[in-house]
């Protein structure tokens, strides 16, 4: 909220602070906790003939209200007027002790109004029409993510393309699968291209393995400690019969295939003796349609519980919404082997949420939390119910993230507004808007997107889910980040069987590399904690799933086989990786201090400590840009950088696609 610096190209210079009662400075900032009381600061030239100032404000969906700001003082040097407004924001939400709500403010000049008018709710200007309000939540009072998250690196793991470890595991013949049914290994790990359907969409078995497991995960502790690594998120890791997991055969049982329950509870105990907590995807939308509630092809029943095809008395029955039984229900996007779940049902809801439930059951066996599968199709009552039984079972210290493709200040999903972050459901989301600003200035030169995109977030979110964010610049449902900066847009429209094997050339990859790094020290340095996709720290190329899904490469990383490539993207990770030790990218103060049209500079400030990022996209050798020292400030080293950075006399210059951290 409550904006703050009109943009340069404003001809107006309104400006409108925000301060606590406290006095501190939030004017950047647009969701506080309940209770908090903000003091409203409006200057206005008078040149602009401004008589009232008034804050037009309505709770989300309710109707709006006018309250006048006071005049306070004049200013005869700069002839400015100001007005000021004490909002205290448990007034505002009552009993609720939540809320969110959209403002504007008004202009009355004798002749006509002028609106408040923000694309990124901070920056703003006057303008004739009513303009885009801003967003202010509030929040619970005592609602924050647990501290630790945010710390180090996230490192996302996709488990059957991670590592053959030596452990034991259920080979596919002992497993609970029929014998026309079981998985297939494929033995080319080195090699071998993922199993894909003839064109996008259409069906594919996904039946063919590679053979990663949660044993190779522990193998690999110490190369991920290397990286900085603090939180390892697996892909799921319950039964199932696909080689991704996302079709969840028994909630409560580790896929053997994966090491089953031992190789987790080892896994879990290697890596909080390294202090390196370990968060589980939980699949809880809907099921495989194969698996023990479902059973399509009767291969639980001899437990005595048939699944909801079996039997019209099963007791998982009404776990699902058979629009015709039994062969017509919902599924996930139209899918038919993956049958939606119930949530309206309070049996299978408490199975998840319950004090005894899955998500309870894993916490107390030592993970650290849950990325939620699509949580936009999650209702309320799940979301609620399961954030109370992860955080009463782990006092407090497991964190829920959601996967949320946009803005969760104020997201509508499927026609709801969404309430992620007043308090009682989510700590975190995958930070998806990241990785578009990120791309924009990287990929396309858009220094002015991405400035939009950190203002805007920063300016959303409560504080400390800002700090909690997970940033990502490519996941299992992306395309390799590598290839996005490495590709034109017409290579990703070829079919299928091109993408299998395609990778970019020699010129286009060396680009590719280099914009991979400006675009990792961005996503190491902004607030939040980046998420590190496996093998993008080692140059792994892909167009989009499966071809993002290729088993990593070990066999060119360890030893004497590291390819001087593989080796220089490798150690700029690491580099990276060591640089998040600083407590100023974990929960540091964040202020964008300087942007153009091709640059950006910002800092992060914690206590004493401080950090400057400076990152320039352009052609080299002509491109270039000089950031003074008047922004800069006192800093006296780079501390890391990428691409043709020069530090002189307090300034630095950066040339073509370069970035640098300086402290």
């Amino acid at each position: 909220m409550l904006p703050k610096y009109p943009p340069k190209s404003a001809t107006t210079p309104v400006t409108f602070e925000t301060y606590t009662a406290a006095g501190a400075d939030v004017s950047r900032l647009g969701a506080f906790p309940c209770g908090e009381v903000l003091r409203l600061v409006v200057t206005c030239p008078r040149a602009l003939g401004v008589t009232v100032v008034v804050l037009r404000l309505c709770r989300d969906g309710e109707s709006e209200t006018d309250t006048p700001f006071l005049f306070t003082a004049s200013d005869p040097v700069t002839l400015t007027d100001r007005y000021e407004l004490t909002l205290d924001t448990a007034a505002l939400c009552g009993d609720a002790n939540c809320g969110l709500f959209y403002y504007r403010l008004l202009f009355v000049r004798r002749g006509d109004t002028l609106f408040s008018d923000t694309s990124n709710n901070v920056d703003f200007e006057p303008v004739s029409h009513g303009g885009t309000p801003f967003r202010l939540l509030v929040h619970e009072p005592d609602f924050a993510p647990p501290a630790w998250f945010g710390e180090g690196v996230m490192y996302h793991v996709f488990v059957d393309r991670f590592c053959r470890g030596e452990g034991k595991i259920l080979p596919p013949s002992e497993n609970r699968r029929a014998a026309d049914r079981a998985p297939e290994l494929n033995p080319d790990w080195e090699g071998g291209i993922p199993q894909y359907a003839p064109y996008p969409g259409a069906e594919l078995s996904n039946h063919i393995h590679f053979g990663g497991n949660l044993w190779g995960v522990i193998e690999k502790l110490d190369y991920l400690s290397s990286l900085g690594v603090k939180v390892i998120y697996l892909s799921p890791v319950f039964e199932a019969y696909s080689n991704h997991k996302y079709d969840t055969g028994d909630y409560l049982r580790v896929d053997g295939s994966f090491g089953g329950d031992a190789a987790l509870d080892a896994l879990i105990e290697k890596a909080t003796a390294r202090g390196m907590h370990i968060i589980l995807d939980g699949v809880f939308n809907h099921t495989g349609d194969d698996s023990r509630y479902f059973d399509r092809y009767n291969l639980y029943g001899a437990d005595g519980r048939a699944g909801a095809l079996q039997s019209e008395d099963s007791p998982y029955r009404n776990w699902y919404c058979f629009k015709n039984y039994p062969n017509e229900y919902e599924s996930w996007w139209g899918i038919p082997i993956m049958p939606k779940l119930n949530h309206k049902n309070l049996e299978c809801r408490r199975f998840f949420t319950g004090a005894d439930g899955v998500c309870a059951h894993y916490v107390k066996k030592g993970i650290s939390g849950w990325r939620l599968d699509v949580a936009d199709e999650l209702c309320d009552e799940f979301l609620d119910e399961l954030r109370a039984s992860v955080k009463e079972g782990s006092a407090g210290e497991a964190v829920v993230i959601g996967e949320v493709w946009e803005n969760a200040a104020d997201k509508v999903a499927y026609g709801n507004r969404r309430r992620y972050f007043q308090g009682k459901q989510l700590d975190s989301v995958m930070n998806y808007p990241i990785r578009s600003g990120i791309l924009a200035f990287v990929r396309d030169g858009w220094a002015d997107l991405f400035y939009n995109v950190l203002t805007e977030l920063y300016g959303s979110y409560p504080r400390a889910v800002s700090d909690s964010l997970m940033n990502l610049v490519g996941t299992h449902d992306t395309e390799r980040i590598l290839t996005v900066l490495g590709s034109e847009s017409e290579d990703f429209d070829r079919p299928n069987a091109e993408l299998a094997t395609a990778t970019l050339p020699p010129e286009r990859r060396e680009t590719a590399v280099r914009r991979l790094k400006l675009a990792s020290l961005l996503q190491f340095t902004v607030f939040g904690i980046p998420s590190l996709y496996y093998g993008d720290e080692v140059g792994m190329e892909g167009y989009h799933d499966p071809f993002c899904r290729r088993p990593f490469p070990w066999h060119e990383v360890e030893g004497d086989a590291l390819s001087p490539d593989r080796a220089d993207i490798l150690a700029h990770y690491r580099a990276l990786g060591e640089l998040r030790k600083s407590p100023v990218f974990h929960a540091g103060d964040f202020r964008i201090l300087d942007h153009g049209e091709h640059h950006i500079v910002y800092e992060r400030v914690s206590g004493e400590e401080r950090m400057v990022i400076a990152a320039h996209r352009g052609e080299a050798p002509t491109d270039t840009v000089t950031i003074p020292a008047a922004i800069l400030g006192n800093t006296t080293a780079i501390r890391l950088a990428c691409g043709e950075v020069s530090f002189a006399n307090g300034e630095v210059t950066l040339v073509g696609d370069s970035g640098c951290v300086l402290g």
